[in-house]
């Protein structure tokens, strides 16, 4: 069986430990070629397909290392037009490709799936995202580590606000679902979280920053690039065009300090982490989760259990039909056992 892999979508760390297990998995079983495909869907659009041989070799000693030795592409559509739909057909069949391991978010999915009806080719599919957002799926790899880093970056800035006696406001990834800024911003000993699953009411925050200036002289504020206030919408940084995904979020930080500072005393700065959080060599728990994922993808490959994405479930590796993720987002529950702890340790959730 000739099997593809492909990265598709942002870059997260653990990209390249699934690509290890994924290739030795099958190589070890002696009965697949393994091709891996340049720049996610991308590789497949051209009028050159960009592919290459993945043997034993090729992945070893990239473990530990951060990004995809692939490349990835977010703005890559193999279903914007028939044109490169048919394009795309036409490469798999030179190629001789049967299936493709794809490896991303619910992006990357929904495009999997439609591919593999418009073309015939099967598909298993691997969640990643450090959002944390895919549906059906307890955790994806990639997010331990962008926690980790969002946490350092909480721990460092508290530092200097409580030096200038600040309220420091500190934006994170996370368009739709504010996993990744609920656990940094609990693990980093924020004092105000903001998702983007709860409109934030100006009022409660600055109620809420100017007790502090009584007290403890400084405010952290951890809150998600979704998060919007009351009755109002989403800070958009761009629009993409042509994209799968074309609406860019960012800024928001920058929104709410200049919302904030007419209602403080104290002096309101704010930071925008970005793709720091993207990069970097993924945490120990990463890499073993990638591998967990790898190998089991591999598995399903080679049982022919295609149109399923591994998933992990109660904490054990499972499958689940790719189209039951295409398009849904997991987003934060209200009555998250994690939103119910802020709240009754005395974080401030924008309401």
């Amino acid at each position: 069986m000739r099997v593809g892999l492909l990265t598709g979508g942002g870059d997260c760390p653990g990209l390249n430990a699934v690509i290890r297990a994924v290739t030795k998995s099958l190589i070890h079983h002696g009965r697949c070629e393994v091709w891996g495909i340049a720049d996610g869907f991308e590789g497949l659009m051209e009028s050159e397909p960009r592919v290459r041989r993945l043997r034993w070799e090729d992945v070893s000693g990239i473990l530990h290392v951060g990004g995809t030795m692939l490349g990835t592409s977010n703005s890559a559509n193999p279903l914007r037009d028939a044109a490169t739909t048919e394009r795309v057909a036409g490469h798999v069949r030179a190629l001789g490709l049967q299936v493709i391991v794809a490896i991303g978010g619910d992006g990357t999915m929904s495009l999997a799936s439609g591919l593999a009806g418009a073309t015939g080719l099967e598909v298993v599919g691997v969640p990643k995202t450090i959002d944390n957002d895919i549906a059906h799926c307890e955790r994806s790899f990639g997010f331990d580590t962008a926690v980790a880093t969002a946490t350092d970056a909480l721990h460092r800035i508290e530092s200097t606000g409580s030096s200038h006696h600040r309220v420091m406001i500190v934006e994170t990834m996370g368009r739709h679902a504010g996993w990744l800024a609920l656990e940094a911003g609990i693990a980093g000993a924020a004092d105000v979280i903001l998702l983007p699953e709860i409109d934030y009411d100006l009022a409660a925050i600055a109620a809420h920053c100017r007790a502090r200036e009584q007290r403890q002289r400084y405010t952290i504020i951890c809150m998600g690039e979704g998060a919007k206030p009351r009755g109002g919408q989403q800070t958009v940084r761009e629009h993409v065009a042509g994209s799968p995904d074309p609406v860019r979020l960012g800024g928001v930080a920058h929104v709410l300090r200049q919302q904030l500072q007419p209602l403080l005393d104290s002096e309101v700065r704010a930071t925008v982490l970005g793709h720091v959080q993207r990069g970097g060599d993924p945490t120990p728990f990463d890499r073993v989760l990638a591998t967990r994922y790898g190998h089991h993808a591999a598995q399903l490959v080679l049982e022919r259990r295609f149109g399923h994405m591994v998933t992990l479930r109660h904490g054990r590796i499972a499958s689940v039909p790719i189209r039951q993720v295409a398009n849904v987002q997991r987003t934060v529950p209200l009555d998250h056992e994690l939103v119910t702890a802020a709240r009754d340790i005395g974080v401030c959730l924008g309401v």
